[in-house]
C-alpha cells in the first residue's frame, strides 16, 4: 500500500510540474491576451497540489500509525 500511495505522490507532483511548465511557457509566448487559459491552468495546478498533499498526508499518517 505504501509503494502504491507513494507512486500517487509522484503523480500528483509530475502533474503538478507540468501544468507548471506549460503556464510558464504558455504566459513566455504571450499568445493568451485575454489570461483565461492562464486562469485554467493556474486552477489545474492549485487542483493537483492539493491532491498531492492528501496524499502526503496520508502517507505520513500510515508511516506514523506503523511506529
Amino acid at each position: 500500500m505504501d509503494v502504491f500511495l507513494f507512486l500517487l505522490i509522484l503523480l500528483a507532483a509530475g502533474a503538478t510540474l507540468f501544468v507548471l511548465a506549460k503556464g510558464v511557457i504558455g504566459m513566455a509566448q504571450q499568445k493568451d491576451l485575454t489570461g483565461e487559459r492562464s486562469q485554467q491552468l493556474m486552477r489545474k495546478r492549485i487542483m493537483y497540489q492539493a491532491i498531492a498533499i492528501v496524499f502526503i498526508i496520508l502517507f505520513l499518517m500510515m508511516a506514523s500509525g506503523r511506529s
